[in-house]
Formats: structure tokens, sequence, C-alpha cells
């Protein structure tokens, strides 16, 4: 699985909610065949939020694992991008809401674990 860090001015981050769920998470999602995690990263973030990335900007994060988000007891391997804040067109394909989180420290129930136990704590630490 691929996702992307979009930072506001305020340091906020972009995160969806896709429809049926309850947590927001990053922008992202499972590779096509042939594609790598950066391809991935880009082309679900258009089809998410309709903005397009620069590749040249992606920078990687890592790649971490966490509870998944939606799917009790299986484990998330999520390699994490990060680009420049850009203009997001808002919510598409799936995507039921935009929401853009200050980065916050421990578990929260409405919002995903790749979250809350890496990409904050890596964020808060920076």
């Amino acid at each position: 699985m691929s996702a992307v860090v979009i930072r506001d001015g305020e340091g906020r981050v972009l995160t969806v909610r896709k429809r049926g769920t309850a947590r927001f998470m990053l922008p992202g999602g499972k590779p096509e065949p042939g594609e790598s995690a950066a391809q991935a990263a880009i082309r679900e973030v258009h089809e998410e939020v309709g903005a397009v990335l620069d590749p040249a900007q992606l920078t990687s994060l890592g790649v971490h694992a966490t509870p998944a988000a939606n799917e009790d007891g299986y484990t998330l391997r999520a390699s994490v991008f990060e680009h420049p804040w850009l203009d997001i067109p808002g919510a598409a394909a799936e995507i039921d809401e935009v929401r853009w989180l200050a980065p916050v420290e421990g578990d929260h129930p409405d919002i995903a674990p790749l979250l809350t136990q890496a990409v904050f704590p890596l964020l808060l630490s920076s």
C-alpha cells in the first residue's frame, strides 16, 4: 500500500475518509500490477482528491507496518511519501470526506493507526 502526506501552511495533514468507513487516513491505496510504490501513491492521490503530484517532489518517509484501519486482525504495510502542499480540489472516487488534521499524540478512534502510530510521531519528532 502507498500513502502520501500533504501538509498545509499550518502543518495540518490531509486525510480522507472512505465511503462506508469511520476512520480518517492518508490518501493512497494498493499498487496496480507493474506500478512502483511512488506511482501508486501519485495515481491514488489523483483518484481520491483530484490533485496532481509532481514525482520529482515526492520524498519517502519509509515503510511502516501498523494495524489495518478497517480490517481487524490485519497488518498494513505502507510505503509513505511526503509531497509539498498543493491545491486539493476535494473528495472524489470512494472518498466521502476530506479533513486537514493537526498531528496528535496517542490513538484516536476516528484516525487510522498508520497516522497515530507511525506518521504523526514521525512528523512531531522532526
